[in-house]
């Protein structure tokens, strides 16, 4: 497994950031989610989840294997990103 630099890692943060809020623009009015807001969101940290794994997959890494900084900087981006999205929905 390869060490991500910061610099990776936080290319990966902005190209999810890209994909997730794209995804809520074009994609949740064609989908059927249960659960309204909380639905949403639940799908929304799903596919964050699937694509940060499969970002990093493709640079021979992990999430396994960050250090713990960088992981709190990836739950601090999901969140972020999570909650930007669902502002946008409230209103």
């Amino acid at each position: 497994m390869t060490v991500l630099s910061q610099n990776t890692l936080n290319e990966i943060l902005e190209y999810l950031e890209k994909s997730i809020n794209k995804l809520a623009v074009d994609g949740i009015d064609n989908l059927e989610i249960e659960g309204g807001l909380q639905g949403i969101k639940n799908f929304l940290e799903n596919q964050f989840d699937i694509r940060l794994e499969n970002l990093l997959i493709s640079k021979n890494s992990s999430i396994h294997h960050l250090e713990s900084g960088m992981k709190n900087t990836i739950i601090q981006k999901k969140h972020k990103i999570i909650e930007n999205i669902l502002k946008q929905f409230n209103n």
